[in-house]
């Protein structure tokens, strides 16, 4: 049972899980301007748990060919024969209705449906179309990801307002540079798969020059929030600094001719700054 326990874990995708939970949550927060009654708290965050865990088994089920291919994703339970197609679709079903289901009924409908769009663009847009047949497949797919936030506010006001935007903005941004570095140290795992990413179609020094375009896309939308008056003082100053350094990693990346020790050095702290990024805009909002 333990086994099985673990084999649907992993199908879920805990570490993306992670990630999603991070930013619904900072929006949330955000929304109260400080922590929100802690029953819509639990509820949107199982909800939106729940939800990832079935974007991402879905996920699974489609790309199950394609992970048998891949040394980071051979050992995925459907490849090795843990669990089944169809048992995983049951999962990704049962786990996506769940989630509906107390989204709508014990937090709101608005949430509800945002988070049902995310995860129909994940799948169908992303997954099923997007990833094999175009290498801008990230760009276009990142707004998936970028759903949590506005779910998060929505939550809490039951409407979507400007600052749930920024970070909207901020975490689409961000999907290119993140995933573009990652890319640039397995592509040969994608080439091998047929997956258009754009290391193997246009090769490293394209991708490392689009990384650089899009982290200076992502550091300026992320300081405009500023003006804008959608976020304040503190927030300024913080973003320019994680900014910066983000610049400064993008940068290396960019001008390192061999090897992949900058592009892994750069994913690693695109997490942290997103993290961190969000840390800054709860902060900022209750200080404000």
């Amino acid at each position: 049972m333990r086994s099985l326990v673990r084999d649907y874990y992993e199908l879920s995708k805990p570490r993306i899980i992670v990630l999603l939970l991070i930013t619904t949550a900072a929006s949330m927060v955000m929304a109260a301007r400080g922590v929100p009654a802690l029953p819509l708290l639990v509820w949107t965050l199982l909800a939106g748990a729940l939800a990832a865990a079935s974007a991402g088994a879905f996920n699974c089920v489609w790309d199950s060919d394609i992970d048998r291919v891949m040394k980071r994703t051979q050992h995925r339970p459907i490849p090795q024969g843990r669990v089944t197609r169809r048992n995983a679709t049951i999962y990704a079903v049962a786990a996506g209705v769940v989630s509906f289901t107390i989204f709508y009924l014990l937090v709101n409908p608005l949430a509800a449906w945002l988070s049902l769009a995310g995860n129909a663009y994940y799948v169908g847009v992303y997954t099923m179309w997007l990833k094999r047949t175009t290498p801008l497949n990230i760009v276009v797919g990142g707004a998936a990801g970028s759903v949590p936030p506005l779910v998060g506010w929505a939550a809490v006001t039951h409407t979507v307002g400007a600052p749930a935007l920024g970070l909207f903005a901020l975490i689409f941004l961000w999907t290119p540079p993140h995933f573009w570095s990652l890319a640039l140290t397995t592509e040969t795992e994608y080439g091998k798969a047929n997956i258009p990413m754009m290391p193997n179609v246009y090769g490293a020094e394209r991708t490392k020059r689009e990384i650089v375009y899009y982290s200076l896309l992502l550091v300026a939308a992320s300081l405009v929030l500023y003006p804008l008056h959608v976020m304040g003082a503190f927030y300024f100053s913080a973003a320019a600094v994680l900014g910066g350094v983000f610049m400064l990693d993008a940068i290396r990346t960019w001008r390192e001719r061999s090897g992949t020790l900058q592009a892994r050095h750069l994913f690693r702290y695109s997490l942290l700054y997103l993290a961190l990024m969000c840390a800054v805009m709860v902060i900022d909002r209750i200080v404000s």
